[in-house]
């Protein structure tokens, strides 16, 4: 992932509504969910939910399949991956970083 890319990738989920569509998005896996189960489990209105789809969706953190007469939407596990690489490439200086979960579930470096 380039710094163009990562940009337009933060830019899009600099907003609560998206970052709470992308999260859905990642918990459904690789089966997706279609709009209309995004929207009632978000509480959004459908038309506001099309809108962050599409700048999800521009920022390649989703991606879109016609099936039948339904859209699935999926997270885009590869674009979230580099994105995350691109945030932590020079973590820890550039030594093999060793990232750690504790009870909580939060993660962290354990080498920096």
């Amino acid at each position: 992932m380039n710094e163009a890319q990562t940009v337009s990738a933060l830019s899009a989920l600099a907003h609560a509504q998206r970052l709470r569509v992308f999260r859905a998005l990642v918990i459904a896996g690789p089966e997706g969910l279609t709009p209309s189960v995004m929207a009632e489990q978000l509480d959004v209105a459908r038309s506001a939910l099309s809108f962050h789809l599409k700048e999800l969706t521009h920022a390649s953190l989703i991606t879109v399949e016609q099936q039948g007469r339904n859209l699935i939407y999926r997270a885009d596990f590869s674009q979230m991956n580099g994105l995350l690489g691109y945030l932590t490439e020079h973590c820890c200086r550039g030594a093999v970083c060793e990232v750690t979960t504790s009870p909580d579930f939060s993660r962290s470096c354990t080498s920096c």
